[in-house]
C-alpha cells in the first residue's frame, strides 16, 4: 500500500515490503517477515540487514532465534529530511555547472501549458523585468492557475515589473484585465488594426515567439520559439520602446526606461 512512498524515501522494494510488514506485525522472526512480506527467505535477510543500517530496523537477540521490529514511522521524516539537506548541498554546484553548459546563443521550443509553465520558471531564475509585443492575457488560462498564482509570488518577492504592450483584442474581450493582474504591470494597448495571434516576450538575454494564441488561453498546440541571445535581446527591447511610444496609453504610472 505505501510502497511507492517508501521507494520514494530510496528504500528498494523488498526493503520497503519487510519494513511495511514489521510495522503492521510487530516482533517478527526472518521467517516470519519474509512470509508476511511474499519474499524469498535469502532476499529478506539482506534487505532487513541494509533497514538495520538505515536506522529503521532493530534486532532483538535471542538464544534461539533473532527477531526484528520496526522502528516508529517517524524516523521516515528523518530520512526525508537528509535527502533534503544533501539536495541543498549538490545544489550550487550542479546550478554553476547548469549556468556554465548554457551557451551565449541558443534557440530551442517549448509547448502548451507545460511550455508556459517553462516561461515561468525561466523568468523567475532570469530575475530581470518582463517586456512583451501583442500580449494576449494568457496568464488567466484556467489550466494554469495554481502555477500562474505561485509564479506571482515569486515574481513580486524578486521585485520583477511587467510592461506589456496589449493586443487590442485583451482590451475588447477582457475589460477588466488590468484589475486582475497580480504583478507590478505597466501597459500600453497596440492598435486595432495590429492585432494577431501572435506575440514577442523579452526578459533578460531571453526572446520567446508566441504563435497560436488566443486572448486569455494558452492552448496546448500553441508553440514557443524561445532565443537566447544577448544582441537580440537588447535589439528587441529597443524596439519595443519605439512600439510603446507609438501606443495608447494603459497604466496610469510612468515607466523608466531601462534594458
Amino acid at each position: 500500500m505505501y510502497q511507492e512512498i517508501l521507494e520514494g524515501l530510496g528504500l528498494s522494494p523488498n526493503e520497503g515490503k519487510i519494513y511495511e510488514a514489521l510495522v503492521e506485525s510487530g516482533e517478527s522472526s526472518i521467517s516470519a517477515v519474509a512470509l508476511s512480506a511474499n519474499i524469498h527467505r535469502r532476499n529478506a535477510y539482506d534487505a532487513m540487514h541494509r533497514l538495520i543500517e538505515k536506522g529503521l530496523v532493530f534486532q532483538i537477540f535471542s538464544p534461539t532465534e533473532n527477531k526484528y521490529n520496526a522502528v516508529d514511522p517517524d524516523k521516515l521524516v528523518e530520512l526525508l529530511g537528509e535527502k533534503q539537506r544533501q539536495l541543498e548541498k549538490a545544489l550550487p554546484d550542479l546550478k554553476r555547472k547548469f549556468h556554465r553548459r548554457v551557451a551565449p546563443d541558443e534557440a530551442y521550443i517549448y509547448r502548451g501549458l507545460e511550455g508556459q509553465k517553462n516561461i515561468f520558471r525561466d523568468m523567475l531564475r532570469v530575475g530581470a523585468d518582463s517586456f512583451f509585443i501583442g500580449a494576449k492575457g494568457g496568464w488567466y488560462e484556467p489550466k494554469i492557475t495554481s502555477a500562474r498564482q505561485a509564479f506571482f509570488k515569486e515574481a513580486n518577492r524578486k521585485g520583477i515589473k511587467f510592461i506589456q504592450l496589449f493586443d487590442y483584442n485583451v482590451v475588447r474581450q477582457m475589460p477588466d484585465f488590468p484589475k486582475h493582474f497580480e504583478g507590478k504591470l505597466e501597459y500600453r494597448v497596440l492598435p486595432k488594426e495590429y492585432s494577431t495571434n501572435s506575440a514577442i516576450h523579452i526578459f533578460g538575454d531571453y526572446v520567446i515567439t508566441y504563435t497560436g494564441l488566443p486572448v486569455g488561453l494558452v492552448p496546448e498546440s500553441t508553440v514557443f520559439f524561445v532565443l537566447h541571445s544577448k544582441d537580440l535581446a537588447e535589439s528587441y527591447r529597443t524596439w519595443f520602446w519605439y512600439m510603446w511610444e507609438q501606443s495608447r496609453s494603459g497604466g496610469s504610472a510612468r515607466v523608466t526606461r531601462s534594458k
